[in-house]
């Protein structure tokens, strides 16, 4: 697999570090031009939460392109330092936050901070993608009143899931690669 690198904005062509060792699964620069091309300008001054941060590749990505913020989880110590310097490499470390921190505790304890795009890519065929979408759906402040939920994972994971606060709104498949959409429900009584 060829080395992760920043697509577009001010960090454009710079090469990611990989995290050492096959704890991690980068996303494709297919996908990530993908999921920027949906986002588009929205993502200009928006907050980013970056869950299983891994490389750091899809947060950095926001950060080049204008995001205002983004906070990585992060619970391989590996994957940490690979993250700090990739933000030194890109000059985006002023925008950032990393935390050391399993992602599901983090979600299921109270936070003081709401997120305009959070980005779900965990390790595969474990069923934690559902795990994280019901912890956000129980803490549904974390998400900005128009911000989206997008959740990478491979196809023959998806299910429907039946959830109180978030719904679905759209899926992009790329190979072996689904993005999922969700927003907040419509409060709007019809």
């Amino acid at each position: 697999m060829s080395q992760p690198r920043i697509i577009s904005g001010k960090a454009r062509g710079i090469r990611l570090l990989p995290v050492p060792g096959d704890t991690t699964r980068p996303v494709t620069d297919r996908v990530k031009e993908a999921l920027f091309n949906i986002l588009s300008t929205d993502i200009i001054d928006a907050s980013f939460l970056d869950l299983f941060g891994g490389t750091g590749s899809i947060g950095i990505e926001a950060l080049s392109r204008n995001a205002k913020s983004c906070l990585f989880l992060e619970i391989n110590s590996k994957a940490v330092a690979t993250i700090k310097e990739n933000l030194l490499r890109t000059r985006t470390a002023d925008a950032a936050t990393v935390i050391q921190t399993d992602a599901l505790k983090y979600l299921a304890s109270p936070q003081n901070k709401s997120f305009d795009y959070i980005y779900v890519a965990p390790p595969q065929y474990k069923g934690i993608w559902e795990k994280v979408m019901h912890l956000i759906d129980n803490n549904i402040d974390l998400l900005s009143k128009d911000g989206w939920v997008i959740v990478q994972i491979h196809p023959i994971e998806y299910v429907n899931l039946d959830l109180m606060n978030l719904i679905e709104f759209d899926q992009r498949k790329y190979g072996s690669t689904l993005l999922i959409f969700y927003e907040r429900k419509s409060l709007t009584v019809t």
